[in-house]
Formats: C-alpha cells, sequence, structure tokens
C-alpha cells in the first residue's frame, strides 16, 4: 500500500446534497481520508496510490457534486 495525499482547491462550498454524495466516496477501495478546510477552500483526500490515481479521485470528488478548480501543489 502506497499512501498519498492530494488537495485540490474547490469554488462554492459543499451542501448538505455534495456532502451526503462524499458519503459514498468511503465506499471507494483505496480512499482512506477526506478532510476540507473551509478557510482555504481546499479538500485533501489520502488514498492508496496503489490502486487509485489523482484524476480518478478527482473524478469521484465531482461525481458527488463538489465545484473542483484546481489542483494544489504539495511541496
Amino acid at each position: 500500500m502506497t499512501l498519498l495525499d492530494v488537495v485540490f482547491k474547490y469554488g462554492t462550498p459543499p451542501g448538505e446534497k455534495e456532502m451526503e454524495a462524499l458519503n459514498n466516496a468511503w465506499e471507494v477501495y483505496g480512499v482512506r481520508k477526506i478532510k476540507f478546510d473551509e478557510k482555504e477552500h481546499t479538500i485533501r483526500v489520502e488514498y492508496d496510490a496503489s490502486r487509485l490515481n489523482d484524476g480518478e479521485i478527482a473524478g469521484i470528488l465531482r461525481r458527488a457534486g463538489i465545484d473542483l478548480r484546481e489542483k494544489v501543489q504539495l511541496v
């Protein structure tokens, strides 16, 4: 298992509907943690890189209705 984090900026803050849809993301094998930073308008996802990649994580978030804007480069 290779754990990685990816961080995306989002536009419109997620509402109740989007948060409920994110519950389904926990069912995706390989997603470990999802954390929002409301102040920075970012969402951080820890995932198993042997199962998923950044693009697949972005797709999962978009299908949940999250208004993704850009990927944040982690230093």
